[in-house]
C-alpha cells in the first residue's frame, strides 16, 4: 500500500507525538523525520500551537487513517485506532495508551449504565495511567483474570483497581490464583460464589478491553512468573502462539487444551462475540497472537501502532 504525500498538518503531528509522547529531543525528532533541527523544532511548535498535540494525538494522520479503514475491511472489525509508531527499541504501550484511552472514555461518557471489562498487562496498565480522572458512576467494571502469582505476589499490571480509583467505580475483581497446582484446587475456586459472579458479570460486559500475549520466550505469562518454563514449553509444543486473559490460542485463534490451560482461572472469551471486545497490541513479537486473535475472531476491535499495522496487512 503506498503511502499517501503528507501533509503539513501531518509532519506537525508527527514531530509532536515524538517530542511530547515519545520523549525524543527536537535533535532525535529530526533525525527520525530525516529533516534539519530548525525544521523540526518549526514543526513541534507548530503541533503545540495548532493544538494537535496535547498529550494525546488530536490530528489523525491521513496514513493512519488509512491503515485503520484496511484493518477494518481485511478483518471485519467494528473499530480500528492506528497510532505513529515510535522508533525501534520503545515501548510501544507508550504509543498505543492514550489512544485506547480515548475509546474507553467513549464509553466512559455513555449516561446508559455499562459493564466494562478489562483485562491486565502492560499495554492495559498504560491505558488506564492515560484515562482521565472523572467519576462516571453510572457504570461498572470487571476484571477478567487476577494478577496474583502462584507465590502469592501480584503483578504491576493490575488495571481494575486502578481503574477503580481514578474513576470511582463499582468494581469487581477476580481474587484468585492466574493459576493453581491442580485441577481440584482450580475448581474449587470456581466454584466460589463471588468468583461465580465475576464471571456472570464478564460475560455480560456491553465492552471488552484486552491486552494480546505472545506465547514464546518472552511470553507475559512465563516472564511475570505465573507458568514455569516447563509450562510455556508444553504449551509450544502444543501449537500455542499467543493468549488472551491467560487463555492459549493456536495460529487459528483456537483455544488449546493441555494440562497447564486446565490450572488457568479467567473468563474464556467466545469466538465471534457481537459486543465489542476490543484488543490493544503492538509490537514483532506479537503480531503472530495478534493475526491468531484476528482470525479466530476472539477480537473485533483493534488498537495498534503503523508498524504492526502493516506488518497485519502485509
Amino acid at each position: 500500500m503506498a503511502d499517501p504525500d503528507p501533509t503539513p498538518q501531518d509532519e506537525a503531528a508527527r514531530a509532536g507525538w515524538l517530542y511530547y509522547v515519545g520523549g525524543l529531543t527536537q535533535d532525535q525528532v529530526a533525525t527520525e523525520l530525516g529533516v534539519s533541527r530548525q525544521r523540526a523544532q518549526r514543526l513541534v511548535a507548530r503541533a503545540m500551537a495548532d493544538g494537535l498535540v496535547h498529550v494525546r494525538l488530536e490530528h489523525k494522520i491521513s496514513a493512519c487513517l488509512d491503515l485503520e479503514a484496511a484493518l477494518a475491511k481485511r478483518f471485519d472489525l467494528h473499530l480500528a485506532r492506528v497510532v505513529p509508531a515510535l522508533p525501534e527499541g520503545m515501548d510501544t504501550a507508550t504509543a498505543t495508551a492514550p489512544a485506547a484511552a480515548q475509546v474507553l472514555e467513549r464509553y466512559l461518557a455513555q449516561s446508559d449504565p455499562l459493564v466494562i471489562a478489562f483485562g491486565t498487562g502492560r499495554a492495559l496498565s498504560a491505558m488506564a495511567a492515560e484515562v482521565m480522572r472523572t467519576p462516571h458512576a453510572q457504570h461498572r467494571i470487571v476484571s477478567l483474570i487476577s494478577n496474583i502469582a502462584p507465590d502469592g505476589s501480584a503483578s504491576f499490571y493490575d488495571v481494575i483497581m486502578r481503574m477503580a480509583d481514578k474513576l470511582q467505580l463499582p468494581h469487581y475483581p477476580m481474587l484468585v490464583p492466574v493459576i493453581t497446582d491442580t485441577v481440584a484446587e482450580r475448581a474449587l475456586f470456581n466454584a466460589l460464589r463471588p468468583v461465580q459472579a465475576v464471571m456472570q458479570l464478564a460475560d455480560q460486559a456491553d465492552v471488552t478491553f484486552v491486552g494480546i500475549g505472545q506465547i514464546n520466550d518472552d511470553a507475559p505469562l512465563y516472564k511475570d512468573g505465573f507458568i514455569t518454563r516447563a509450562q510455556l514449553d508444553e504449551l509450544l509444543a502444543a501449537g500455542a502462539v499467543g493468549e488472551i486473559v491467560g487463555g492459549a490460542i493456536d495460529a487459528q485463534g483456537r483455544y488449546i487444551d493441555t494440562p497447564t490451560t486446565r490450572l488457568i482461572g479467567s473468563f474464556r472469551i467466545p469466538a465471534g462475540r457481537d459486543k465489542p471486545v476490543i484488543g490493544i497490541a503492538a509490537g514483532k513479537s506479537k503480531l503472530a497472537a495478534m493475526r491468531a486473535a484476528l482470525t479466530g475472531r476472539l477480537i473485533n476491535g483493534l488498537v495498534t501502532d503503523e508498524s504492526t499495522a502493516r506488518a497485519l496487512l502485509g
